[in-house]
């Protein structure tokens, strides 16, 4: 990633019960539609110790800048493919209760991620 890279920690808060289907989604569907949107998945991770490990999602995405993240996020959104994948996975209801997004700068210390 170039100097100006940015990086997005995002955690999302499952519904009750649907952390499962919310990681299967990711799993099957949504890593593919960020790559093709320009999103580069850093990591994926879920917490070990509860309450968050029953439903929570990190992770961490990679955009070479702030303004090529709020396109990449506009393409993701308006992609049609996402929307039906979306769609189906929610027709018993929100996968997604709350979506914290916050957005980094790499500390000149730091070592670049893999």
């Amino acid at each position: 990633m170039p100097a100006a890279a940015v990086y997005e920690l995002r955690v999302y808060h499952a519904a009750p019960g649907k952390l499962a289907d919310l990681l299967a989604r990711f799993r099957e569907h949504t890593i593919k539609i960020f790559d093709r949107h320009g999103m580069k998945s850093v990591a994926y991770w879920t917490p070990v110790d509860e309450p968050q490990k029953s439903d929570t999602l990190i992770y961490i995405l990679a955009h070479p800048s702030r303004e090529a993240a709020a396109n990449n996020w506009k393409s993701f959104q308006d992609d049609p493919e996402w929307k039906s994948v979306r769609d189906k996975s929610e027709a018993n209801g929100k996968l997604v209760e709350k979506v914290d997004s916050t957005f980094l700068a790499l500390a000149d210390f730091s070592p670049p991620p893999r």
